[in-house]
């Protein structure tokens, strides 16, 4: 069965004439025929009463016709919702992001989009790393705002920010009125880390592996406002990235003397799955906009 054939359908039932109901078409009236013939065969009963050049819809007929009109008027719908959603100027952009960022960053993203863009909405969802990957590979969102380290060969990268890293102590610890600090003097220092699942780890474990210097953990954290909480205790320091997230009192924020820490936060989405014109224009905003666009 096929969407012409309950076009055609309907267009005999409400014209109840053959020829009339071809040249609306405009197709020949054997087409036609032949048209409703296969659909009355594939159906097993008539669906018109023929009386002369006229055509009336019997009961079956009349049965069938609602639903048929139930049915175009749903794929309609259908069709008028995902131009909606897609639409470049008024769509919907389907994001994940990493818990921390939902502080600064994509609040900041979105609100100057909007400013050109007020149309367009956004369909949010955050989550550690595992969660976002997960909502990336399932489809439920078009891209994500995550770290660098978290690309695979099927996903297409864009950097948005890079952020500076920071040895972060208490403010009573002893090197809290330091300018400056090199990883090495941490030695000995109790060590908030971070569990696998939060987006920072692969980061922080790639710059101290460059480095070749090892600090032993003596706490693990799920996220980052729990190091950052465990710090503000006097229970260890850590090295985190510079946000709004994480800027409790009664922390320290220390530059750290070896060269490269930083966090490349960036856009990434898989090569392969389709992006709407809403969410390729969005592609395009942060391509103008971004710090130093990287693809990778």
């Amino acid at each position: 069965m096929e969407l012409t054939q309950l076009e055609y359908f309907l267009t005999v039932a409400r014209l109840e004439h053959m020829t009339s109901a071809s040249k609306a078409l405009r197709i020949t009236q054997p087409a036609l025929s032949h048209a409703i013939s296969k659909l009355e065969s594939e159906l097993g009963v008539p669906l018109f009463e023929r009386k002369g050049r006229n055509v009336q819809l019997n009961r079956y007929g009349v049965m069938f016709s609602s639903w048929v009109e139930e049915a175009l008027r749903n794929i309609g719908n259908g069709v008028r919702e995902i131009g909606e959603w897609s639409n470049a100027e008024s769509g919907i952009i389907h994001i994940s992001y990493l818990n921390i960022l939902g502080v600064d960053l994509i609040p900041s993203l979105i609100r100057d989009y909007q400013a050109d863009h007020p149309k367009v909405r956004f369909d949010l969802y955050q989550g550690n790393h595992g969660d976002i990957d997960e909502a990336l590979e399932n489809g439920t969102s078009d891209m994500l705002i995550t770290s660098r380290e978290t690309t695979t060969e099927d996903n297409e990268w864009m950097m948005i920010r890079r952020m500076p890293i920071y040895i972060v102590v208490s403010s009573s610890h002893r090197f809290a009125s330091r300018t400056s600090l090199s990883l090495f003097e941490l030695s000995g220092e109790p060590f908030v880390g971070l569990k696998t699942n939060c987006g920072l780890k692969n980061t922080i474990t790639s710059l101290f592996q460059n480095t070749n210097f090892e600090l032993a953990s003596t706490y693990y954290a799920e996220d980052l406002i729990t190091v950052a909480g465990f710090i503000k205790a006097g229970l260890g320091v850590s090295v985190l990235p510079q946000t709004l997230g994480l800027m409790l009192d009664g922390l320290v924020w220390i530059p750290i003397e070896e060269e490269g820490w930083e966090w490349e936060v960036g856009l990434k989405w898989r090569r392969s799955h389709y992006l709407s014109p809403a969410s390729r224009r969005f592609l395009d905003y942060i391509q103008q906009t971004a710090l130093e666009p990287v693809r990778g």
